[in-house]
């Protein structure tokens, strides 16, 4: 099967970019504004995890069925992400750009799909030079399941026309390499956020995505096979 007939789906935190710093220091922000301490191991244990999922978990305070309080407090902590960003300023992964621009010209269709807010993603876009570069986004907004339910990549290979079985999905958390698995789809997984030995439930992993061609990609999951020269025998 030729390449162009494949489609790339992106996770976007981890992956496109490295926000994980951003993110940390604004749960701490909630948590201060609170009046409550942020747990050790809150932040390794969920991120990659949509804010309605964590705020009730985390927060003894609000109750899983009070939606509102659930939206706030899952906004405002969004709002003091976005102004650390404006704050620190934040720059694409090393390799996202040029693979990014590869597949644009190669015609293989590129989506996003995340847990993170739609205005966030956009808010990046802008700022890290990379509109133009996605066809499409399947952003928090989008869905109802969080991963590992497979939901976001499936939403995102239909609206690039896909078929699961032809979609690639880069991943750094454990939960998104689940939900790729889950949905039937390849995992490349990148190791920005847990160890590159501990990420074997991918189809291939490496440290990231720095020199790494759509082919190589493909090659390495098995979506395409190259045909090389065969050595003339004496």
């Amino acid at each position: 099967m030729d390449s162009i007939s494949t489609g790339f789906i992106f996770d976007w935190d981890g992956v496109v970019i490295d926000s994980h710093a951003a993110h940390e220091e604004s749960w701490g922000m909630l948590f201060d504004e609170l009046g409550r301490p942020m747990p050790g191991d809150f932040f390794k244990k969920t991120f990659g995890i949509r804010n309605q999922q964590i705020i009730p978990a985390w927060f003894d305070f609000v109750h899983a069925d009070d939606h509102r309080e659930i939206a706030r407090l899952g906004d405002r902590k969004e709002e003091l992400y976005r102004d650390i960003l404006r704050r620190d300023g934040i720059e694409p992964l090393p390799g996202v750009l040029a693979l990014l621009q590869e597949l644009k010209a190669l015609g293989i269709p590129r989506a996003v799909g995340s847990s993170t807010p739609r205005l966030n993603i956009e808010t990046v876009m802008e700022m890290a030079g990379l509109n133009g570069l996605f066809d499409a986004m399947v952003s928090a907004e989008d869905v109802t399941l969080g991963k590992p339910d497979p939901q976001v990549f499936l939403k995102a290979a239909q609206k690039i026309d896909r078929s699961p079985e032809r979609c690639l999905v880069i991943e750094d958390a454990y939960v998104g390499i689940e939900a790729g698995k889950r949905a039937g789809m390849k995992v490349v997984a990148v190791a920005t956020t847990h160890p590159l030995g501990s990420l074997k439930a991918a189809d291939a992993a490496f440290a990231n995505l720095a020199g790494l061609g759509a082919e190589g990609m493909l090659e390495s999951v098995g979506l395409i096979r190259t045909s090389k020269p065969q050595q003339s025998q004496a």
